[in-house]
């Protein structure tokens, strides 16, 4: 019984569980944000069916993300026992077989776009096909040994699970294939932006989020060919572009309530949502611009400011996606979103500046 929930483990650990999860989480947000637009808030809300919609999402999700990174790790297994970081995984290990790592990963990712089929709709199915497909022919593939863009570009893979629970939640869409034109409008118009805003939302993340760690863990990367930004530009080209990516934030966050529509300018839940977003942006962005790369290391090798601003970086995505969603029960969702991220931030400023304050990253 011991070997086979060592094997069971296994073949679960090839899908990456901690980091499909996470995916799934903002795709479930998306569910919740088009289900409350739709009801006008909490008290009309089926919850019923928003609850069947997500578990559709979670499960299709975690199929087709699951099965994107198990063919990862089967095109990785020359460099994964090599790096500390991915020596234990069950291709080096010897746990699970490179060719039955390839079978497996195919063979769910497959059943993840059918499923959509089947419970969700084309459209639904179509962008989990894509991420499937982005992830490992574009950044797998293509980008992940060849160029710093690597995690930029690839992170698009990582962005679409908004869009999957949204078009999941619109309920009858499909696909039109009577021209070019109407195949672009079939798969894009979701009847709202903000799946659109979502999805940016994660794809400008992504880059100061991973880059604030990789300046200080980049050297396992590069000594197997994978070129990582700090790594192969330097420390202060890699601190301009967060920056970048920082102001871009900042941008996308002055358009949330245009996303979110049917709020006008002068309407309170406009500003409450909108200064929020703002706000909550802006605390992450300072993090990013004080990050000192010639800061003494910690002992564990750490930049202290770099491994501050990846860890408020987690702390900032989860807050904009709930941020999102209790916008979306209207003027009293966005007041509880705005206390909520409020008291948030005070905490964890709060405990930074503890004596005590430990960043693990």
């Amino acid at each position: 019984m011991g070997d086979t929930g060592s094997t069971a483990k296994a073949w679960l650990t090839l899908t990456k569980p901690g980091v499909v999860v996470l995916l799934q989480i903002t795709a479930l947000c998306a569910v919740l944000s088009h289900d409350l637009l739709e009801a006008s808030g909490f008290s009309d809300m089926d919850w019923n069916e928003s609850i069947r919609t997500m578990a559709i999402v979670f499960v299709g999700g975690y199929l087709t993300a699951g099965g994107a990174n198990a063919i990862n790790m089967w095109y990785d297994r020359d460099i994964d026992p090599i790096m500390q970081r991915t020596s234990k995984r069950p291709i080096p290990t010897g746990t699970v077989s490179a060719n039955g790592a390839l079978i497996f990963g195919i063979l769910i990712s497959l059943a993840g776009v059918i499923w959509f089929l089947e419970f969700a709709n084309q459209v639904a199915a179509f962008w989990a096909a894509f991420s499937i497909l982005f992830y490992v022919f574009i950044y797998t593939i293509w980008l992940k040994r060849t160029s710093v863009q690597n995690i930029v570009i690839g992170g698009l893979a990582g962005a679409t699970p908004p869009v999957i629970g949204w078009a999941t939640s619109v309920g009858d869409l499909s696909i039109n294939l009577d021209s070019v034109e109407d195949f672009v409008i079939s798969i894009f118009d979701l009847g709202s932006l903000m799946p659109w805003y979502l999805l940016l939302l994660i794809f400008l993340w992504t880059p100061p989020h991973f880059w604030a760690l990789a300046l200080y863990r980049s050297e396992e990367y590069n000594s197997v060919g994978i070129p990582m930004m700090p790594g192969v530009k330097g420390a202060r080209r890699t601190l301009i572009e967060m920056k970048v990516y920082s102001i871009f934030l900042i941008i996308l966050a002055v358009f949330a309530p245009i996303a979110m529509g049917g709020m006008n300018r002068y309407d309170t839940i406009y500003h409450v949502f909108g200064w929020t977003t703002i706000i909550v942006t802006l605390w992450y962005a300072r993090t990013v611009f004080i990050i000192d790369p010639n800061e003494p290391h910690t002992a564990s090798g750490r930049i202290p400011t770099a491994a501050r601003s990846f860890f408020v970086s987690m702390i900032y995505l989860a807050l904009m996606f709930a941020i999102v969603v209790t916008a979306s029960a209207g003027l009293q969702g966005s007041i509880l979103g705005a206390v909520f991220a409020a008291t948030i931030i005070v905490r964890d400023e709060w405990n930074s500046k503890a004596p005590s304050s430990e960043i693990s990253a």
